[in-house]
């Protein structure tokens, strides 16, 4: 009986994968799109690199986007070895040269790009791939500051019939890089913000035009009863006028009533901007870890720098500490009406008055 079982489960999935590599082989856009996350998934590297990376493949063009998560200085050795001193009974530390670590944090950001769109070419069987824009970003702290900085710090076009016809065993990362007409500041290390090359497409099948709610608020309106669609449409406008001050761009989803994602915005700040992704709950209880989750989780599948989630209630002690230094705002009932606040409307939050009603319609 487990045999058979076995057997059946074998021969579905071999089907399955049947299935898939017809679709690649026919340059099937979501086949390819698979396939291209399963390369870079399965590049591998040290533990405390980022994992991160975010890609636009336009089957039409046979052009790759690939945003690619750089790791910091941080990552780079600061001790070069320890010796135990018996006279003291103690251990004396020596550093590795700042010259050192400048040299090779270098080297090894080109040659993460080299190897990078190396894997590309080399994995695309089905000739799917005309040309890949490497984009690489850096998140950092700002030693000046104590700010977070996420900077696009390299950027590179390269096509594959030029790119595989290159012996990487025997260039110099560098000069081949720029050779390719790679863009990137002259010193890498410092994290000198760059233009890339091609930058995030915004053309998102999923948008769709907003309408304005704010204007018809006052002081008697509920956002916790408020219908859902009115509520994200209410969200994306009020986040609109915030980013729209740095010259931002806010758009909302097609209506998901809270199935992902319901608004991005793209903030054009070449330090702190990029893609952001917005979830609105209109909830009258209080939210959960797990919907902070689903939000992080949002973040990296939809390569962003920052996600906000806004609620009507507020968020539990979890919550919060799930979101403690990551790329996450909460923000409670409390602040989104001091936000509505800020931009000149009024409305009202009443949890009870909303369960009430809620109640009542069933």
């Amino acid at each position: 009986m487990q045999k058979s079982e076995f057997e059946t489960q074998q021969e579905a999935r071999n089907k399955e994968i049947d299935c898939q590599r017809s679709a690649y082989e026919a340059k099937n856009q979501d086949a390819i799109n698979t396939y291209l996350e399963e390369v870079l998934s399965q590049s591998e590297y040290p533990d405390t690199f980022p994992q991160e990376h975010y890609f636009e493949y336009k089957s039409s063009t046979g052009n790759l986007v690939l945003d690619y998560e750089l790791p910091s200085r941080d990552v780079m050795p600061s001790v070069k070895d320890v010796k135990y001193i018996a006279s003291r009974s103690e251990f004396q530390k020596s550093l590795v040269p700042d010259t050192w670590v400048r040299k090779t944090y270098d080297e090894m950001l080109y040659q993460i790009a080299l190897r990078t769109l190396y894997e590309m070419f080399q994995s695309d069987a089905c000739d799917a791939l005309v040309s890949v824009v490497f984009n690489g970003w850096v998140r950092s702290v700002d030693r000046a500051t104590g700010s977070p900085v996420h900077a696009c710090v390299m950027s590179i076009e390269a096509r594959k019939d030029e790119f595989l016809a290159i012996n990487l065993d025997r260039v110099d990362p560098k000069a081949c890089f720029k050779k390719l007409k790679g863009v990137s500041a002259s010193k890498l290390i410092e994290l000198s913000p760059i233009k890339p090359i091609v930058t995030l497409n915004r053309e998102d099948r999923r948008f769709v035009e907003g309408y304005d709610v704010a204007d018809s608020l006052d002081e008697r309106t509920n956002l916790a009863s408020m219908d859902w669609m009115d509520f994200e449409n209410l969200i994306r406008e009020v986040f609109e006028k915030e980013f729209s001050k740095g010259g931002g761009e806010v758009r909302i989803t097609q209506a998901s009533r809270d199935g992902g994602v319901d608004a991005v915005a793209f903030d054009p700040d070449p330090i702190r901007g990029g893609k952001i992704v917005i979830q609105a709950k209109r909830y009258t209880n209080t939210v959960g870890v797990s919907a902070v989750r689903d939000l992080y989780g949002t973040v990296h599948n939809e390569g962003a720098n920052k996600g906000i989630l806004v609620t009507t209630s507020d968020f539990g002690p979890d919550a919060y500490a799930f979101a403690k230094d990551k790329p996450l705002t909460l923000l409670s009932g409390a602040e989104l009406l001091y936000l509505l606040g800020q931009h000149g409307h009024a409305a009202k939050i009443d949890l009870a008055e909303a369960k009430r009603l809620a109640a009542e319609a069933l």
